[in-house]
């Protein structure tokens, strides 16, 4: 199986370099060598998107604003590592 990639495209416009970075930062602290990589990308329009392997797991204009890391981490996690545990997330959960 191939490792997943994350993708997060984050508006320049509005300044979200750094809150794409710790989403990055998180999601690899979380995961490491699962993942196989993740792209900062750069857009405009108050664009915060992020998907693995192509699949939209939050989007800020759908979503309703930024994610809560736990959440968008059950989601990249769902999406790109069923069945992984999440330990303390996925306790929170319930």
């Amino acid at each position: 199986m191939t490792a997943p990639h994350v993708t997060v495209e984050y508006c320049t416009q509005c300044n979200w370099l750094l809150r794409a970075g710790w989403v990055a930062q998180e999601l690899l602290q979380t995961f490491g060598t699962e993942l196989g990589g993740i792209t900062l990308r750069p857009g405009t329009g108050g664009v915060f998107v992020v998907a693995v392997d192509g699949t939209t797991v939050w989007d800020r204009k759908a979503d309703g604003g930024f994610p809560d890391i736990v959440e968008l981490k059950r989601r990249v996690r769902d999406t790109g590592l069923p069945g992984r545990p999440l330990g303390h997330a996925d306790r929170a959960r319930t």
